[in-house]
């Protein structure tokens, strides 16, 4: 009967392409690895495998291998989490891509998660790029905005709300739009790593679209920020990035009669019907700590959250 190194071993190779990367990421020889395949394919009386020049693929006796293997690995992941919770917490390594933006946010929730499962490892990237979670074997990642199709599973966690924001100092000088089309006489800070270039603002039941201009153009939130605390233009991101400031007044909040779109906070997972405990139990971490009665953490300006008035 085929060992469950070897199943693991097997769909390894298939999901990395190759003997090379898949002994990589097991962290074995690529002898072992290979005496492992052909132990599995001597066993079952076939070929799993087929080796060309342009590398690895699987048979068709492979593929449909591959299907159970990945089902008897998650049920056995699914029951080694339900044992392990009953006798003290959470086990195993966590892998997780997470937004540079949501450090101070997501920080103190994955403390939490450490404290309450000693026996859960954490290996976390913060990063705003946009990680590849199936070929960077992430469990999860957490993203922020609108979501573009793809073939993973994403749970909504909360609303993610943007506000238009600007220092006094810059008001001061160029003065305070008071209209979307208004903006098109300012300097815009321009975030370059968002799926949708413009900036919509609701006006009634119409939508109003505007293409920020501007000289600076950036992939990072946080520095988004801090150019628009230099007062050096007018900026478009989550309130959850600026709300600190808007309270203690070295941002004011800008066109507050007009809308922005609301994201969300998102959990991504890779596909497939079973969802490992580690991911279940952040899901709900994040749920309890953003959701519900919680999610003006992220969401909507409160009153004591929009600044000075407007005179209007």
């Amino acid at each position: 009967m085929p060992e469950f190194a070897d199943l693991k071993s097997f769909v390894e190779i298939v999901d990395s392409g190759g003997f090379n990367r898949a002994a990589h990421r097991l962290g074995i020889s690529k002898s072992i690895l290979s005496r492992r395949m052909a132990r599995l394919e001597a066993e079952l009386g076939t070929r799993l495998l087929s080796r060309t020049t342009r590398g690895i693929s699987p048979t068709d006796a492979g593929l449909e291998f591959k299907a159970r293997c990945e089902r008897i690995l998650a049920d056995l992941e699914d029951a080694r989490d339900s044992v392990a919770q009953r006798g003290g917490g959470m086990i195993g390594r966590l892998r997780l891509s997470v937004p540079v933006a949501f450090v101070h946010h997501m920080a103190p929730v994955l403390a939490d998660l450490a404290r309450l499962h000693p026996r859960l490892a954490m290996d976390v990237s913060y990063s705003d790029r946009i990680a590849d979670l199936i070929g960077e074997r992430f469990d999860a990642a957490v993203r922020i905005g609108t979501l573009r199709d793809s073939s993973l599973v994403a749970r909504r966690i909360a609303p993610v709300r943007a506000v238009l924001v600007a220092s006094p100092e810059y008001i001061g000088r160029h003065g305070r739009p008071d209209a979307p089309p208004d903006l098109a006489a300012h300097e815009c800070l321009i975030y370059s790593g968002a799926v949708q270039t413009e900036w919509r603002f609701r006006s009634g039941k119409n939508w109003l679209s505007v293409r920020p201009e501007g000289r600076l153009r950036t992939d990072s939130g946080d520095a988004i920020v801090q150019w628009a605390l230099a007062g050096l233009g007018i900026a478009a991101v989550p309130l959850f990035l600026v709300s600190e400031f808007i309270a203690s007044g070295r941002l004011e909040a800008l066109l507050l009669d007009y809308d922005m779109p609301e994201h969300g906070l998102y959990v991504l997972r890779p596909p497939g019907p079973h969802v490992l405990g580690k991911v279940r139990i952040l899901i709900d971490t994040l749920v309890a700590r953003f959701g519900g009665e919680h999610a003006s953490c992220v969401g909507s300006p409160s009153p004591q959250e929009e600044g000075p008035p407007r005179g209007n």
